[in-house]
């Protein structure tokens, strides 16, 4: 046993190598022939024919043009639609959907139909020959706002991931053969050591082709529709664009008109209980401001008496009489009467 033991490793060296080999060989392959097949879907979906027709709701890439055994295209479109008949325009959609062998992946709907501004978003799965004609049916159901696509060429990708679980279904077979040959327990459970990681890429690179592979067989397909009162204007002329501007802006008066009614109705009852709130206080207060006594006011100034005051101190020239001072008196100093005055004294 211990003499073949070298033998062993140099097998499953010499299996390493051969298996590096086939791996670095293959994925130059794969590299080239993908290389190759995106410049040709490059050249084919965008071409100048194709782009013609944008402004339609015809697809704008054709999958029967690419459909080719050696590529792996995936196609991806959006639509944004509206409708004045929000409910027959999405039973529409659903009805296409279901024409075209596809199936809802998610929906998502908002609003209400009192306000008139529902809304939806649907995400279709559909089948890749059914594309086109999928998105030719959603044209008919509805007024088309705006339709993009676009495609994503993973033949590179799907090509690398076929050529490695491919080498390692080699080597899981290899290893599988050593471990029937194995003479020890050691070498028995290096190999299965080794073919457990085997078998776990191998798994995980199968399920990256499934992913892949469900994508390129089924189309996705994003769906939104809004509800509207009128459709997006789209005369092209000045008269056209005139009179959709005056309707437009009618309906927006009109609307703004509602709403504040809609707003003044919805504050009703708080803006009766304010004012029943306020008329209780102004009543409360009335009655507070009668129970109670009324303060004495200030007193009048009492008038000076007569022969009193700054005025009584002025004579009058015309007056022959002669007004004495308060302070005046008949006594003099010397026997002498003070000689009258003959102006005001201050």
């Amino acid at each position: 046993m211990k003499a073949n033991r070298p033998r062993i490793r140099l097998a499953g060296l010499a299996l390493a190598a051969i298996l590096m080999l086939s791996l670095t060989a293959c994925g130059s392959k794969g590299s080239g022939a993908a290389n190759g097949a995106a410049m040709d879907s490059t050249t084919e979906a965008y071409s100048p024919e194709a782009s013609a027709d944008s402004g339609t709701s015809a697809p704008l890439i054709s999958p029967e043009a690419t459909a080719e055994s050696s590529r792996k295209i995936i196609y991806t479109a959006s639509v944004e639609m509206e409708s004045t008949d929000y409910d027959a325009t999405r039973q529409g959609i659903l009805d296409a959907v279901a024409a075209a062998g596809a199936y809802l992946q998610s929906s998502y709907q908002y609003g209400n139909a009192q306000d008139a501004n529902r809304s939806s978003q649907y995400c279709v799965r559909v089948p890749v020959e059914n594309y086109s004609a999928l998105l030719t049916s959603l044209g008919e159901t509805g007024n088309v706002l705006s339709q993009s696509e676009s495609t994503d060429d993973i033949t590179a990708s799907y090509i690398d991931v076929e050529a490695r679980l491919s080498a390692l279904e080699t080597q899981r077979d290899r290893l599988n053969q050593l471990a029937d040959q194995a003479e020890t327990t050691a070498d028995l459970l290096e190999i299965e050591s080794q073919l457990s990681d085997v078998q776990y890429q191998i798994e995980s690179y199968t399920g990256q082709l499934r992913a892949m592979q469900d994508q390129v067989t089924y189309s996705t397909v994003d769906i939104y529709l809004n509800e509207v009162a009128t459709l997006t204007p789209t005369g092209v002329t000045f008269a056209d664009r005139l009179a959709d501007a005056f309707f437009g802006g009618w309906q927006a008066f009109a609307s703004l008109v509602q709403n504040v009614f809609l707003a003044v109705v919805y504050l009703l009852p708080l803006i009766l209980v304010a004012a029943v709130i306020i008329t209780l206080c102004v009543v409360l207060g009335r009655r507070r401001a009668k129970r109670r006594p009324r303060r004495p006011g200030p007193m009048p100034p009492v008038p000076p008496a007569s022969g009193t005051g700054p005025e009584a101190t002025y004579m009058d020239p015309a007056m022959d009489d002669r007004i004495l001072m308060p302070d005046d008196s008949p006594n003099t100093d010397s026997g002498k009467p003070k000689p009258p005055q003959t102006g005001p004294k201050y």
